[in-house]
């Protein structure tokens, strides 16, 4: 029997032949909010469990089966975060930065929900979180859909397609609820134990119900879209004109609800049909009550979660992300004298020549064994370093990817020689 420590089931490693793809999102995901005049923002992944109860709602599935609480050796009562919008607004609240201010923010890290693990579903799983806060108006709304529509271009990924739905006002919501109250009440015989349950706390979250028994039913409950206010009518056909006036294609869909009891007025999710049955990637809508409901000025706001894992998985599918950089230039030494003086000529490159990448052979190895290591790194180059050319105040240098003659470099002055080096080669090549 084996006594190796396994990882917790349903969280991932991800190793360093994976972290490319991972990189190439984030680093695009990062550009864009900055070129839309987001800032990053870092929020603690252990929250107290009262905000997420507040926040997203008792009688979710999330707070009802798949938080991770526990109780500290001070009695609070704490959870991983399972989302990252209330920690957000937490802590827009508590540092004071609302008081009329409007923030457009997010942060990116790991999220936590005990959930069955399955493709593209895990424990430990990633987001990506982006804040509006402080804006009314539908403008702010097409703008954010706009930014994850180019998001996907700007990753390469087509199989995306987006849904739109309205929720309304609090108020609304209430007369529609007890609408769906009414209307599930006289097909009690038909509900499942999970619909049952949810009758009376929320009944719009029968609406997300997967059971294919109950789709007909479902199909046939009043529409939400049917019974909104005038207001959040009129803000939700400002949301469409603004989208067709982009040319961002998109589907109405009454039934989009989202599991959180946060959300108000415009909702949305980007879906794909590339990964199984997790088809969700990214989603998002307006909260304009929430800030109010955990103690802070009553204060408009709208934001989005896109699942990290699930958008590298689409990026790996369309070979958009270039694997990690391999070096320009490896440095080959033998024998101690010649490692120190190796070890001193790549850290004199690095200063000099920020732009290239240089690995030093550690470990030892004969010369032989050294250059099989620098052909398998992938370097362009290598630069050769022992005693003989310790001696003379030279290293020797070697193209590895191409036919260029070996020539000797002046230890004394190696960064210029080594661009020179670089370009002849590159010159040779074009040549």
């Amino acid at each position: 029997m084996s006594n190796q420590i396994q990882p917790v089931r349903g969280m991932n490693d991800v190793l360093a032949g994976d972290i490319a793809v991972w990189q190439f999102v984030e680093r695009a995901a990062t550009e864009l909010l900055t070129a839309y005049g987001y800032e990053e923002m870092r929020v603690p992944v252990l929250e107290q469990t009262q905000l997420f109860k507040r926040a997203i709602g008792e009688f979710t599935d999330v707070v009802e089966k798949e938080m991770y609480t526990f109780t500290d050796t001070g009695g609070d009562s704490l959870t991983l975060r399972p989302e990252a919008t209330a920690g957000m607004v937490r802590a827009a609240i508590s540092n004071g930065l609302l008081r009329g201010a409007r923030l457009k923010v997010w942060c990116i890290g790991p999220m936590f929900r005990h959930e069955k693990p399955q493709k593209g579903r895990y424990r430990q799983f990633h987001q990506v979180d982006v804040e509006a806060i402080g804006f009314a108006g539908p403008d702010v709304d097409i703008e954010l859909i706009a930014l994850t529509a180019r998001l996907w271009r700007k990753l390469g990924v087509g199989r995306v397609k987006l849904q739109i739905n309205s929720l309304g006002t609090v108020e609304s919501r209430r007369a529609y609820r007890e609408l769906l109250q009414e209307y599930f009440r006289a097909h009690r015989g038909e509900l499942d134990v999970d619909s049952l349950r949810r009758l009376e706390g929320n009944p719009l979250r029968i609406l997300d119900s997967k059971n294919a028994d109950m789709q007909a039913l479902i199909a046939a409950a009043p529409l939400l879209t049917e019974h909104l206010d005038a207001e959040s009518a009129e803000h939700f056909a400002a949301l469409r004109a603004g989208l067709d006036a982009l040319a961002i294609p998109y589907a109405v869909n009454p039934r989009l609800v989202r599991g959180l009891d946060y959300y108000s007025r415009t909702v949305f999710e980007w879906t794909t049909d590339a990964l199984g049955s997790q088809d969700a990637v990214c989603s998002g809508g307006r909260y304009d009550g929430l800030i109010s409901q955990l103690g802070g000025d009553a204060t408009p706001a709208i934001g989005f979660a896109m699942g990290v894992e699930r958008v590298v998985e689409l990026v790996r599918q369309v070979g958009t992300a270039s694997a990690a950089r391999p070096p320009d230039i490896y440095v080959i030494a033998q024998g101690d004298v010649a490692l120190r003086a190796a070890l001193v000529a790549a850290e004199q490159l690095r200063e000099a020549l920020p732009q290239r990448v240089v690995h030093v052979n550690l470990g030892g190895g004969n010369f032989k064994a050294q250059f099989r290591r620098a052909d398998k790194s992938g370097a362009s180059f290598a630069l050769v370093i022992g005693d003989e050319e310790i001696a003379r105040g030279m290293a020797s240098w070697k193209a590895l990817r191409g036919e260029s003659p070996q020539r000797q470099l002046d230890l004394n002055d190696l960064p210029a020689q080594v661009e020179a080096a670089v370009r002849d080669q590159s010159a040779a090549l074009t040549n």
